[in-house]
C-alpha cells in the first residue's frame, strides 16, 4: 500500500492551510504504539475532523518501531477502518537524515527536521537540506527554531528551553522554505511536574506578524484548552497544529492499570480485551482533544 492509493491522506501543508483559514488547530497525535493508531483514526472519523498521526525518531527507537512498520500499520488502519477524513502521516522530531528518507519511502506525507540544538546558521543549513529533499518527493517539512523544553526526554534529548526570536523566525523561514515552524513559547514535552504550562501570546503575535508560515505548538499535553484556543485565534492566524503524545500514553496505561511504558511488541502481545480497553481510552482522549482544538463547524468538509 502506498499513499497514492489514499486520496484523503494529505500533506501537512495542505492540512494547515485549511486549519489556518478556519481559525482552528489540527491535533497531531502520537500513539507511540502501532496498535493505538486505529484508535486515533476512529476518533477523527467519529468527529468528522481532520487529524495528524505522528511519531518521533526517539519514540521509534524507544518503543522499538521502524518507520516502515509504523507506515504500514497506518495505511492498513486507514483501509480497515474505512477512514474518510483528511489525515496526515507525520514524522515528528528527527535529527537523522536517513530516518527522514526512510519515513518518506514508507509513505509519510510530512517530516520534521529538528536541528534546533545547532547554532542559527547551521540550523538553517540542515533544515534547508531536509526541506529540499522532502519537497522533491512532494512531502511537507516542519522545522524548529528556539528550543522546546522536555520533562520526559522522549521526543528530545535535553530539557533546555530557549524562546523563539521573531526576527530570526523571519530569516529562518525565508532561507529554508519550510512549510511549518515549531516555536518555543512556553510549553514543554511530557508531564508538567513543577512549572505550569504557559503560552507567550505576544511572542506568537510577533512571529505571526513577520512570517506567514504555519505555526506549531509542541508539548500540548496538559495545556489548558483556553490557552490553546487563545493561541489559535490570533488575527492573522495563530497556531495551526498542536502536538499531543503524553496524554495518550497516560490514558492507555491508566486503562490497563499500568504505570511503566511498554515496548511496541509488548503492546501488540496484549490480550485482545486489554488491547480494546486501551484503544477505547485513547480514542476518548483524542475525541476530547479534538473538541478543544476545532473551533469552527467546517471540520473535514472544509477540504471538499
Amino acid at each position: 500500500m502506498t499513499k497514492t492509493n489514499f486520496k484523503n491522506v494529505i500533506t501537512l501543508k495542505k492540512a494547515l492551510e485549511h486549519a489556518e483559514q478556519g481559525k482552528y488547530a489540527i491535533g497531531s497525535f502520537s500513539p507511540r504504539y502501532t496498535e493505538m493508531i486505529p484508535a486515533i483514526l476512529r476518533a477523527g472519523e467519529k468527529t468528522q475532523s481532520p487529524l495528524i498521526v505522528q511519531i518521533s525518531q526517539k519514540e521509534l527507537e524507544r518503543y522499538g518501531i521502524t518507520p516502515f512498520e509504523f507506515g504500514e500499520k497506518f495505511y492498513q488502519s486507514i483501509q480497515e477502518e474505512s477512514i474518510t477524513v483528511p489525515t496526515v502521516l507525520h514524522l515528528d522530531h528527527t535529527k537523522d537524515f536517513q530516518v527522514i528518507k526512510d519515513a518518506i519511502e514508507a509513505g509519510f506525507t510530512s517530516v520534521m527536521i529538528d536541528a534546533s540544538e545547532h547554532p542559527f546558521e547551521k540550523n538553517i543549513e540542515i533544515s534547508k537540506e531536509a526541506a529540499d529533499y522532502a519537497h522533491s518527493h512532494s512531502v511537507s517539512v516542519e522545522a524548529e527554531l528556539g528550543k522546546i523544553g522536555t520533562t520526559d526526554f522522549i521526543e528530545t534529548d535535553n530539557d533546555e528551553e530557549l524562546y523563539t526570536n521573531p526576527d530570526e523566525a523571519l530569516q529562518f523561514v525565508n532561507a529554508t522554505k519550510i512549510d511549518a515552524l515549531a516555536v518555543s513559547v512556553g510549553t514543554a514535552h511530557g508531564v508538567y511536574k513543577v512549572k505550569a504550562p504557559t503560552v507567550d501570546i505576544e511572542r506568537l503575535k510577533a512571529i505571526r506578524a513577520l512570517t506567514p508560515v504555519h505555526l506549531v505548538l509542541h508539548g500540548g499535553s496538559g495545556v489548558p484548552a483556553e490557552l490553546i484556543q487563545e493561541a489559535m485565534k490570533l488575527p492573522n492566524g495563530g497556531v495551526s497544529k498542536v502536538n499531543i503524545a503524553t496524554d495518550l500514553e497516560l490514558s492507555l496505561l491508566g486503562a490497563l492499570g499500568r504505570e511503566e511504558r511498554m515496548s511496541n511488541q509488548e503492546c501488540k502481545a496484549l490480550p485482545e480485551d486489554e488491547k480494546r480497553k486501551g484503544q477505547n481510552a485513547v480514542e476518548e482522549t483524542v475525541i476530547d482533544k479534538i473538541k478543544n482544538f476545532l473551533t469552527s463547524e467546517q471540520h473535514a468538509k472544509d477540504f471538499n
